[in-house]
């Protein structure tokens, strides 16, 4: 399951996390970027929450509004709708793992909307600080990767009994906003089957922003998904039908990534690339947010 880029210093491995915890985590990941040499610039879309531990140097991303997170091994970001830049010197190794909506809701069990859109150093944050312990024991012995990931499944499964409110309601709203048949939150209310004050509260305390933004993010990370997995189509064949010409994709790009399309082409993206290959091989998408959730609505 692994892949590897530039001259064969990035090795990464997509894992999917165990059945008890398919529902909570899009996925558990590994990277190792070998050898020294430059400063690696890259830059994450936006995406669900994420947990990152990271031994060896660690990253340098930039906070909001383009602030300095400072020296850490643990950083959290919740969900997002603005592109993360950050900076990697090698060598190091990291492992993150993707929360779904569920997910937040059953492990991060705080609003997400205050946490939206930032990434933070976690040891001692007053929400992410929880799992500063897990942070600790990886980073504890020798690398193992079936060790480690062994390690991470019992933590997470050990903590699973905690229950989730609106469970059902969760699910299915995920369901709905991942559906390219979606466009409008009348009929995200509708395929949630509840209210529109409901699906705004839900979709604020455990998605981090409100309904409208969150349709536009999807349909923006297809057309997104759609050019990283076919380049050569050009970004007039990625562009989502939801789109009314080249230009509002133009706009929503400019929004989500803070770039054009053609800046963002152009840019290396040594760390990112290594995982959207791989992820799209055994996940059947390159990006986190256009999983559909584990489980049945209902």
């Amino acid at each position: 399951m692994a892949t590897a880029s530039r001259e064969n210093q990035i090795q990464a491995r997509l894992l999917r996390p165990p059945a008890e915890l398919s529902r909570y985590f899009t996925s558990f990941y590994y990277m190792e970027f070998l050898g020294s040499g430059d400063i690696v610039v890259d830059y994450l879309h936006p995406e669900w929450a994420n947990l990152r531990f990271f031994f060896g140097n660690s990253p340098d991303p930039e906070g909001r509004q383009n602030s300095r997170i400072g020296d850490t091994s643990f950083y959290a970001a919740g969900p997002s709708t603005k592109a993360q830049r950050f900076t990697l010197q090698p060598p190091y190794r990291m492992w993150g793992m993707g929360l779904t909506p569920l997910g937040w809701e059953k492990y991060v069990c705080s609003d997400a909307a205050p946490l939206a859109d930032a990434m933070v150093g976690g040891f001692d944050h007053p929400v992410y600080g929880q799992f500063s312990d897990l942070a600790l024991e990886l980073g504890a012995g020798p690398p193992d990767i079936e060790a480690e990931y062994q390690q991470i499944a019992r933590y997470f499964i050990a903590r699973a009994d905690r229950p989730v409110a609106d469970e059902a309601r969760i699910l299915a709203l995920h369901t709905a906003l991942v559906s390219p048949e979606t466009s409008t939150v009348a009929q995200l209310v509708a395929l949630t089957g509840t209210s529109q004050r409901i699906v705004a509260r839900i979709s604020h305390r455990v998605f981090g922003f409100a309904p409208k933004l969150l349709l536009r993010r999807q349909r923006f990370l297809r057309s997104l998904a759609h050019y990283l997995t076919e380049p050569e189509h050009k970004w007039i064949g990625a562009i989502d039908s939801q789109y009314t010409d080249q230009a509002h994709f133009v706009h929503d790009f400019k929004e989500f990534m803070g770039m054009t399309p053609r800046q963002y082409a152009a840019i290396d993206k040594p760390i990112l690339g290594a995982f959207l290959r791989i992820r799209a091989q055994i996940a059947g998408q390159p990006v986190q947010a256009l999983d559909p959730p584990q489980g049945e609505a209902g």
